[in-house]
Parts: structure tokens; C-alpha cells; sequence
């Protein structure tokens, strides 16, 4: 039985725990809540999230202790805001990840650092590019927990160790692919947040389909020129791993970055925003990153500027837009 630590409480993390014990891992769980890990231990559903789906403790063995969590796991699995991980991990040594594998399946950056997840990793606990995996793809944990089809990409360097990971997710709704790309992957998956803000906004705004569908096709350009000087490498931008995370998170109802610019473009603050839907944006701290990386290498990115300037800057989103559009093609 393999023994895979998830470090979360949130949807995501308890979408990800779902897939791994149904294909019977063992899964130690880190929540930070002990009243949470009291109610999943009794109830056997996470209380706060997805809480339709039911957990068999034969496999999912939750704690608050992150020490014993991590020390008894092979996998290593990553599922906090990214804003939160320097807390979230802030007890364990900087050698706890010794010759374990860390998947990263956060789609954002250290804040202030302007980092990915895997840097800081490095950076950090010593973890070797050969040692981190990072799951990316059109996958809402909403529709995880209603079994729908579903894709991940495990991006890595090391291409046999994501294809053993992905041996872990596989199952009758959930298809796993492995993909030699991780800095690419993760990129475009912080990328693809503040795009599906911009749509939020547009949406908010009462902008319509039309403008929307021109609004991700220049986004995608806009993510093929970051790439490109950022991390040069032959890519196909048109894989779910690049395009379809775009595409599912610019339009689902079940993405919370939309939802958060939605109501930014309806004359929402943004700390409203934030108090009215009690869950975290990746693409607010993310545009900020983006925005600051993106002041040496001066790549042309309108979208995210435009996004940045309206939620860093406090100027009016609908003269902001009409800024863009004259810059969309």
C-alpha cells in the first residue's frame, strides 16, 4: 500500500484525498483545524469542504500532526494556498523531505518571493527538481467529488516518477498523464488565475461571450510569449495542461478566481470580496507576482497588467478595460 501524505483541508485537498484512498492508499492528512479532524475522524466527511463525500478510515487517517504526517509518507502532496505554505510547513527541519517525492498541486507562488512552489522547495527543504512533481489540468474539485471525467497532467523532470504518481490517481473518472514540464506547467497554472480573474471582471463588467473568447485567445498568447523567455522549451500550448486549465478555469462556475473578479467587476473591494466568499483566490497574490517577475523581463502582457492595476492600484475596472480591449486583437 503506498503512503501518501496531503498537506490541506481545502476542496482540492479533499478531492485529492478522495481519488488516492478509493484507489486504496494509504492517506495521512494534514488539516490544521483540529475540530475538523475531530469531525472527519467521527463523521468521516470533511466539514468545512466537499462535505457530500464520504472517507473510508481504513485508508485516510487524518491528523493534526504535520511532523508524523510527513515523516510516515512517500508521497508528499501539497494541496495549501500558496500564500499559506511558508506557515503551513514553518515546524518541520529543512531536511523533512529527504528522499521523499513532493507534488506540488498549489497554482500559485510564495508571495513578496515572487517564487513557484518547486523554487521554494529547492530554496527551502533541499528538495531536488528530480524529487517534485506538480499536478495541473482542467480538474475542479467540485466535479471530482460528483466522479465527472477528469484530466491531470503530472508535470516533472523526471518523467518515470510521474508516470508512477499518475498510477496513483488513475481510476474510472479521473485520467492521469505524464508530461516533462514542470516549470512550463506551473507557470501557465498561476497564469491561467489571473486570466479567469480578467474574465470575472469582464463578466462583471457586462462584457459578453464574444469579447470573453477574444479575451483568452490573446491570454494564451500572452502566456506562450512569458513562457518562451521565462523557460524556452518546445511546448504544446493547445494540451489540457496549458489550454484546457485556461479554458475551464475562464468559464466554470466552480472557479473561484471568476467568481472573485466577477464581483471586483461588479464594485466589489477587494477585501469584501474576500470576506463574502471565504475561500482564496490564487490570482490575487499571483497577478502581483506575475506583475513584479514581469518588471525585468518586460514581457508584453496586457492582461495581467490590467488586472494587477485594477486590484494593486484601486483604478476603476471599467477604465482599465476600456484600456484593453484596444490592445486585444
Amino acid at each position: 500500500m503506498e503512503k501518501v501524505a496531503v498537506i490541506g483541508g481545502g476542496s482540492w485537498a479533499t478531492a485529492i484525498v478522495k481519488i488516492l484512498s478509493e484507489n486504496q492508499s494509504q492517506v495521512h492528512w494534514w488539516m490544521r483545524n483540529r475540530d475538523d479532524v475531530q469531525h472527519l475522524i467521527h463523521y468521516k466527511h470533511n466539514p468545512r469542504y466537499l462535505s457530500g463525500v464520504q472517507f473510508d478510515l481504513h485508508y485516510v487517517k487524518p491528523s493534526n500532526d504535520m511532523k508524523a504526517v510527513v515523516e510516515v509518507a512517500d508521497w508528499i502532496i501539497l494541496a495549501v494556498p500558496a500564500a499559506f505554505v511558508q506557515l503551513a510547513l514553518a515546524d518541520l527541519s529543512e531536511y523533512a523531505f529527504e528522499g521523499k517525492v513532493v507534488v506540488s498541486a498549489i497554482k500559485g507562488m510564495i508571495p513578496k518571493q515572487n517564487i513557484l512552489i518547486t523554487e521554494y522547495l529547492e530554496r527551502e527543504y533541499h528538495v531536488p527538481n528530480s524529487h517534485q512533481l506538480v499536478i495541473a489540468g482542467p480538474c475542479h474539485a467540485e466535479e471530482v467529488a460528483l466522479e465527472k471525467q477528469s484530466y491531470l497532467t503530472i508535470g516533472s523532470h523526471d518523467i518515470q516518477t510521474a508516470g508512477r504518481f499518475c498510477e496513483l490517481l488513475n481510476n474510472r473518472y479521473v485520467k492521469a498523464n505524464p508530461l516533462d514540464d514542470l516549470d512550463g506547467i506551473e507557470y501557465c497554472a498561476v497564469i491561467k488565475n489571473i486570466i479567469a480573474l480578467a474574465c470575472g471582471i469582464a463578466r462583471g463588467l457586462n462584457y459578453g461571450d464574444n469579447f470573453q473568447a477574444v479575451l483568452v485567445s490573446n491570454a494564451m498568447q500572452e502566456i506562450k510569449r512569458f513562457l518562451h523567455l521565462i523557460m524556452p522549451m518546445h511546448r504544446e500550448l493547445s494540451g489540457s495542461a496549458y489550454l484546457g486549465d485556461l479554458l475551464v478555469t475562464a468559464y466554470s462556475q466552480f472557479s473561484r478566481n471568476r467568481t472573485f473578479g466577477n464581483m471586483i467587476g461588479r464594485g466589489y473591494t477587494v477585501k469584501s470580496a474576500q470576506i463574502e466568499m471565504n475561500m482564496v483566490a490564487e490570482g490575487y497574490f499571483a497577478v502581483q507576482s506575475i506583475y513584479e517577475l514581469n518588471k525585468k523581463l518586460q514581457v508584453d502582457m496586457p492582461i495581467t497588467t490590467a488586472v494587477y492595476l485594477i486590484l494593486y492600484e484601486k483604478i476603476s475596472p471599467a477604465v482599465e478595460f476600456e484600456i484593453l480591449k484596444e490592445k486585444l486583437k
